[in-house]
């Protein structure tokens, strides 16, 4: 081997490096331990532990001290999966920013094209393309957006803005600009509030161009304050309201309208007080007294007093605000009243008559315009902070800009003068609604006060010093990940991988003998540079990432396992040690077949790179990484030993005792036997499409949108009966055994299409109402949502993927398998100049994904464990294909490489011959492949065993298909004239 020095010094250079890089992975663990110890695992006084000792210097190199924060940033992230956590996909809605731009257009033309870009979204589409695509259609060349209703307003037309005369490709590309300037905006507010609110390692990060944002809190608990704080558009108004006595004679008609069309009934225990018996009092219709008999009042909880018309419970919100919207009800206004909005109030507590504890919301009128504007808007708050009213109850206080100080002096002085209440609103609630009593307000300084926590007066305050969102953000995927699941997902992994690493290192010793011992030293340089690396690209380790570190371990001997059999063979034929080496490592021994086999898995794992997203990137850039490193290590670092070796004692065989006689005389006739796999295959396919077209297949949330929860019980649970319960709740649900029998996966599409915190909350009370029965007493909804009592049970796992989301990943998924075969297949024509080596390789690896879809859709509704089909699914079916590639090229190289006139016959005995010899590394490999993957399968974890099952059984077919489908395609379209200018050239090689 040349320059072997060199590759000493960077194989050292490169050890000390990935060490280097991994000590501040094992300080940070170690100073993380201590603080956990500390805290008595009380996660609060845990991360202010940490917060506290972030500028200390905690960790000494001799050259260099380096900070707690400095250590933290260096070391090896640990995804949700493992770490715990919450990550969610954030749509700014694309929407109201054009309807912002446009300064909210009437233009009937703009609005329904508006309306039928949400509709007709497909795929991967933008939302802003659709609108496109959707106002041309209706506007017919008859409008233009350059049109003064639509773009070219005022706020557009200044310098390298819109004018008249621009035609629509010209506005079109002004208006995507604008649109990636709002989403750059919230992408900088979400971070601004993030970096408030004290998670350690939070991650954002823009998604492309759709509009997306990706945001991950490792470690975060609280699951409805953090949605509330992300989905805050912090849209702060200040609006003067209406009093009940002002708005008393509308409700007395309007309940009095509805008495016609709805039919009420009350319910007495949940009144606590008579509902405005002095309005009822008044009214001409003595039946209007009558209990179930006022639609409006008889929801009423509590009825209400100055700015307040009456407080209801939040399930009466949405009825009530439906008969507001009703003209034969809108009509009934006041002229003075007509543009009047009614609001909603946050959430209080209130008491029945039993005592019991029931939430309640207070309902507001504001005063509106024509404009639908409010008197003063949040863009004047140029401060704010966390503080107390004089009642000690926390609060919010604000601070004003210059304008802002002039126009509150105004608004609060008219409020005085006409003893009227000024409401102050955020997101279309109210927090507050203070009278004004003594005279005006100067300087700029006013107090949100209400019925909230320290904590929500904290996010409120960070709210609204990072301002507010261009546009909506709605949450339209989510996954929240209990820390007791993370951990146990740690165990798991660390359990399979350690396992996996000594089933490798055992068989390659008994195997091979001393160069087993090489090769387990290079495997062992291997993990050290592919987490070094892993460490120094700050990347993120996922539960997931693990399985693609361990199935690097399999794959890792591969290519020693190459290089060792064909040294094996030269031996056999009368080579001295020295040279069967160097023909091993030589581009016609076994270089070649080794390059083209990872060349095609690196392909595959781009791919997969490229259309995942989140756990399954993860997988696949360890993947990568491992392939890379495992070829230089298995190459290079077993070689520096081979080569001592020869130089010393000369006494490597490549064998031992018990292996010396395996793999040696294969003699089949693989071709002889086409025509009975052909029909094996052939029924197996019929069988499998058959089985796709009736029965289907378990296709996760990932795929057809959806919400889903794993939750623990205190013991073993009927998952009938569960369904059952939620099934009255959701309208429809599925309740299955996710690993232990006191573990269910509940999944439901109960308002999966509402983006808003508030249908998330809904959706958490429901399932905590319908399943508490199932529970000792004491478990809080708190505790039962974020699993983190000292038992862990509740939800340890929730996920949320909108429909549009999961159209896009499940297009994303067909792109990434056929993406992949035509690559490969590309690539193999270049390397192989003829199309039916491609063409062989496909067949095959169509094959596969055949066979494993068809196992999917036949077993899932029987087996013990979750067989569903989403992107962990795709990511096995692209590493099947890159494996079953790999050992199919293995086999093309050798058929390759007797052609060239190593051996004598016509093609197909030359093909036949070709696979006996490879038969030692094939089996020997996916023996190793196999023996991991049941390894992984039964140590790694309930979450991944279905992704590890699908790999499972992908290798063990994508083995047959090797050797009984790639080869005799290859034959069987290879015409008669190339099989007779081939064994030409053989002869005359």
């Amino acid at each position: 081997m040349q320059n072997k020095g060199l590759i000493k010094f960077f194989a050292i250079l490169f050890a000390l490096v990935s060490i280097y890089q991994l000590s501040f992975t094992f300080i940070s663990s170690k100073i993380k331990n201590d603080a956990k110890a500390f805290a008595g695992n009380n996660p609060e006084k845990e991360l202010k532990y940490l917060d506290s000792i972030g500028k200390e210097k905690v960790f000494n190199l001799g050259f260099a001290d380096f900070t707690f924060d400095e250590v933290k940033d260096k070391q090896i992230n640990k995804g949700l999966d493992l770490e715990g956590g919450i990550n969610v996909i954030l749509q700014i809605s694309v929407k109201d920013i054009l309807k912002g731009l446009s300064n909210n257009s009437k233009n009937p033309i703009f609005n329904k094209s508006l309306a039928d870009a949400t509709a007709n979204l497909k795929g991967n589409q933008t939302y802003i393309d659709a609108f496109f695509e959707a106002f041309a259609a209706n506007s017919k060349g008859s409008v233009k957006l350059a049109s003064p209703d639509i773009f070219a307003n005022r706020t557009l037309s200044g310098e390298g803005g819109i004018n008249f005369q621009m035609s629509d490709s010209e506005v079109q590309k002004i208006i995507k600009r604008k649109v990636d300037e709002s989403v750059e905006s919230a992408f900088g507010v979400l971070r601004k509030r993030i970096d408030k609110f004290g998670v350690t390692q939070p991650n954002i990060q823009k998604l492309g161009e759709s509009g997306r944002i990706l945001v991950e809190l490792p470690g975060a608990k609280d699951v409805d304050r953090i949605k509330k704080l992300l989905q805050s558009t912090a849209q702060l108004e200040f609006w003067e309201t209406y009093k009940i006595d002002e708005m008393g004679p509308f409700l007395m008609a309007a309940n009095d309208a509805l008495k016609k069309t709805e039919a009420t009934t009350v319910e007495p225990k949940k009144v606590v007080k008579d509902s405005l018996s002095a309005l009822l009092t008044d009214s001409k219709d003595s039946s209007a007294t009558a209990k179930g008999n006022n639609p409006l009042f008889d929801k009423m909880l509590s009825q209400g007093g100055g700015p307040v018309l009456g407080l209801y419970a939040p399930k009466d919100t949405a009825t009530i605000n439906a008969y507001f919207k009703r003209p034969d009800i809108k009509i009934l206004l006041a002229a003075d009243q007509r543009y009047a909005k009614f609001v909603w109030g946050i959430a209080e507590t209130l008491k029945d008559k039993d005592g019991k504890q029931i939430e309640a919301v207070s309902l507001y009128a504001l005063k509106g315009n024509r404009d639908n504007a409010a008197a003063m808007s949040g863009g004047v708050v140029t401060g704010a902070n966390a503080s107390f009213d004089q009642l000690g109850k926390p609060s919010v206080s604000i601070e004003m800009s210059g304008q802002g100080a002039k126009t509150w002096e105004e608004l609060t002085g008219r409020a005085y003068s006409q003893k009227s209440n000024i409401a102050i609103v955020l997101d279309d609630i109210v927090y507050s609604a203070p009278g004004v009593t003594t005279g005006p307000i100067s300087g700029g300084r006013s107090e949100i006060s209400g019925s909230f926590t320290l904590d929500e007066s904290t996010d409120l305050a960070n709210v609204l010093r990072a301002g507010k969102l261009p546009a909506a953000a709605d949450i339209v995927q989510s996954e929240v990940v209990g820390p007791s699941l993370g951990q146990e997902a740690i165990d798991n992994g660390t359990t399979s991988a350690l396992v996996g690493l000594l089933l490798v290192s055992l068989w390659m010793m008994v195997y091979y003998g001393k160069a087993g011992w090489y090769a387990n030293i290079a495997l062992a340089v291997n993990l050290l540079f592919l987490f070094g690396i892993l460490a120094s690209l700050g990347a993120v380790l996922t539960l997931p990432g693990i399985a693609g570190i361990v199935l690097t371990m399999g794959t890792a001997v591969d290519a020693n396992i190459i290089i060792y059999e064909r040294a094996k063979e030269e031996l056999r034929e009368g080579k001295s040690l020295s040279e069967a080496v160097q023909i091993s490592y030589s581009w016609t021994g076994a270089m070649r077949s080794i390059v083209d086999a990872n060349v095609t898995h690196i392909l595959i794992g781009a791919v997969l790179f490229i259309f995942g997203s989140g756990p399954i990137k993860g997988f696949a850039t360890t993947l990568l990484i491992g392939i890379i490193t495992s070829l230089f290590t298995s190459i290079f670092i077993a070689r520096i030993f081979i080569d001592k070796n020869i130089q010393g004692k000369n006494d490597l065989s490549f064998v031992t005792n018990f292996s010396k006689n395996f793999f040696t005389n294969f003699h089949f006739d693989f071709l002889k036997v086409k025509k009975y796999t052909y029909i094996f295959s052939a029924i197996v396919i019929v069988v499998s499409v058959f089985s796709l077209a009736t029965n289907g297949l378990d296709q996760g949330v990932d795929f057809v949108g959806g919400r889903t929860f794993q939750v623990r019980f205190e013991k073993p649970i009927d998952s009938e009966a569960v369904k059952a319960d939620l099934t009255k709740v959701f309208g429809s649900a599925e309740a299955k055994v996710f690993g232990n029998d006191n573990q269910l996966k509940i999944t439901t599409k109960y308002k999966v299409k509402e983006h808003g915190t508030e249908a998330d909350e809904e959706v958490n009370k429901l399932m905590f109402e319908t399943l508490s029965k199932y529970y000792s007493a004491g478990l809080t909804y708190d505790k039962f949502v974020n699993a983190y009592d000292g038992k862990q049970f509740g939800i340890l796992q929730a996920s949320k993927v909108g429909p549009t989301v999961a159209e896009d990943i499940k297009t994303n998924a067909y792109w990434a398998v056929l993406g992949s075969l035509l690559i490969v297949f590309l690539y193999l024509l270049v390397s192989f100049r003829k199309w039916q080596y491609g063409l062989g390789a496909i067949a095959a690896v169509a094959h596969d994904v055949i066979f494993v879809l068809g196992i999917y859709s036949l077993c899932y509704k029987f087996m013990p464990f979750g067989m569903e089909i989403d992107q962990h699914f795709i990511a096995a079916i692209l590493t099947v294909i890159g494996y079953s590639m790999n050992d199919t090229v293995i086999v093309f190289d050798r058929v390759r490489e007797f052609l060239d006139g190593k051996v004598k016959g016509n093609f197909g005995e030359i093909v036949n011959k070709s696979i006996n010899s490879t038969m030692s590394r094939t089996i020997n490999t996916s023996l190793t492949m196999i023996g991991v993957l049941l390894i992984m399968f039964l140590f790694g974890g309930e979450s991944i065993r279905g992704f590890i099952f699908a790999m499972l059984v992908g290798i063990v077919v994508g083995t047959y298909s090797s050797l009984f489908i790639a080869t005799p395609v290859l034959v069987d379209t290879i015409s008669a004239a190339d099989k007779n200018e081939i064994e030409k050239h053989h002869e005359e090689a």
